[in-house]
């Protein structure tokens, strides 16, 4: 799993068919234990989340499984929305 952020949205109103109803949403990988932002990518959103908010992404296979259709055109799903997240660094 991948620790993001939303940082926008993705609107398309031609695609494959497949991905009608779906919610694409931006996401920019980070690092829970710094402040490094990573790359962004294009993410279908399972849970309802919004823009600023830190999420748990899948990718691949579990991605499509995550929305229940082997078949979908999709490498990224929010599968999670993140309340809190502790990391120790010890010296």
């Amino acid at each position: 799993m991948i620790i993001a952020k939303v940082i926008g949205n993705v609107w398309a109103t031609r695609k494959e068919d497949t991905l009608n109803g779906l919610k694409l949403m931006v996401v920019r990988r980070i690092d829970p234990a710094g402040d490094a932002e990573r790359d962004s990518f294009v993410a279908a959103d399972c849970v309802g989340a919004g823009i600023g908010e830190r999420v748990l992404v899948v990718t691949g296979s579990s991605a499509r499984k995550a929305l229940r259709s082997p078949g979908i055109p999709v490498d990224a799903a929010i599968i999670g929305i993140i309340d809190e997240v502790e990391v120790r660094t010890e010296a």
